[in-house]
């Protein structure tokens, strides 16, 4: 069955159907099919499949979403179809029929996300129904013709068990970092392009208290907080085309208003650097992010070259600042294997003048004797122990 002939089917469907609901579509989908008697069963089968895939779902990309296996799905251009499956980058039997075929999809994943993607505008962010973040860049900026990296919503890691039975953490870190947010600690989260910065962040969550009021800020919203009823999650608008759009930075100053007892924004890496290090040093204790970077020193000197570029202050007291904000950073690291691990845990000396770290954990090795004063000094903080009693 060509691109041709389904394209057809698709189209005469859809302009005869009265009700654009689910079982409206899926009722004139067997109508069409069971009049075609050019097709055998088999054949009806497989095009009843692709029908329901191109009008209801993602079309020839479906079943490489419905792949748990799959992490990353890599589309350069119609004919180029790779994914990422269990670490591992694979070139795919799958592609578009032609550049109008992939237009059009691209289009369909606009228009759901109230987005434009055009050739005025060849950028486009987003987020699928599933959760699985999407990157559209169209050419003649992609010479290749268009390019769509998915990065699938991995809903297998929910809880931190979950976590320590896939080898990301031990669990002795589980229960430090549990400690270190119940204590309000400032932590970021930092590591390479799909090391898990989101994952870890996610299954982190799990140990605020559920009477908290958080405030989640993301370009693409991923993180997923469903045991605190009071959590608001808000996302940018950043479309060129739109008359007012909404950065991040706008609504990291706007959270401040909304009396939360934490914000957790899902990755800064512009001007809300400086916002986020503001709403930690204002009393919004226990607030998380994450950044990329190659290790946690470079993450506090890229966090200072990122402020400096958006801030006449002086870059020592944007150093000030950010040593005053954050209290731990986590390593985070994916292997050759696909495999992610925290590999680094680490302090944040409050020395003003210059970036010091005191390593107390490193993968494959035991916590070092300092980790223990750590805990000790947040049993002991005050700050600490009027959660502990507000809480009991």
């Amino acid at each position: 069955m060509t691109y041709d002939k389904i394209n057809q089917m698709k189209i005469e469907i859809m302009n005869n159907i009265a009700q654009f609901e689910t079982p409206h579509i899926m009722d004139k989908i067997a109508q069409t099919i069971q009049t075609d008697e050019s097709m055998n069963t088999e054949e009806k089968f497989i095009v009843r499949e692709r029908l329901i895939n191109a009008i209801l779902k993602y079309d020839i990309i479906q079943p490489l979403l419905d792949d748990q296996d799959v992490s990353e799905i890599m589309i350069n251009g119609p004919n180029k179809i790779f994914v990422e499956k269990r670490g591992k980058i694979i070139r795919t039997d799958l592609s578009f029929y032609d550049v109008e075929h992939i237009n059009q999809w691209i289009q369909k994943i606009a228009t759901e996300v109230g987005r434009e993607v055009n050739y005025g505008n060849p950028l486009m962010d987003a987020r699928l129904k599933d959760g699985s973040r999407v990157n559209v860049i169209l050419d003649p900026i992609a010479i290749q013709g268009p390019m769509i990296t998915i990065r699938k919503f991995n809903q297998v890691f929910n809880e931190p068990h979950e976590l320590i039975q896939a080898g990301m953490f031990s669990e002795e870190v589980a229960s430090f970092l549990e400690q270190c947010i119940k204590a309000r600690y400032n932590l970021f989260i930092c590591g390479g392009t799909g090391s898990g910065k989101t994952t870890i962040l996610n299954c982190l969550t799990s140990y605020i208290d559920s009477d908290e009021r958080i405030i989640v800020i993301e370009d693409a919203s991923e993180i997923q907080i469903e045991h605190i009823p009071n959590a608001i999650f808000l996302e940018t608008r950043t479309n060129q085309n739109i008359d007012h759009p909404i950065a991040m930075s706008d609504l990291i100053k706007n959270a401040l208003r909304m009396r939360p007892d934490r914000i957790i924004v899902g990755e800064v890496r512009g001007s809300e650097v400086i916002d986020m290090l503001q709403a930690m040093n204002t009393g919004h204790e226990g607030s998380i992010s994450t950044g990329h970077s190659n290790s946690s020193y470079d993450m506090l000197t890229r966090l200072e070259v990122i402020s400096s570029s958006h801030s006449p202050i002086h870059h020592q007291l944007l150093r000030r600042q950010i040593i005053s904000a954050i209290d731990l950073l986590i390593f985070v690291e994916r292997s050759s294997e696909g495999s992610r691990k925290v590999t680094n845990i680490s302090e944040v000396i409050k020395n003003r003048e210059d970036y010091e770290l005191n390593e107390i954990y490193t993968h494959n090795m035991d916590f070092n004797c300092r980790s223990n004063e750590l805990i000790e000094k947040l049993i002991q903080k005050d700050k600490f122990r009027r959660y502990s009693n507000d809480h009991s």
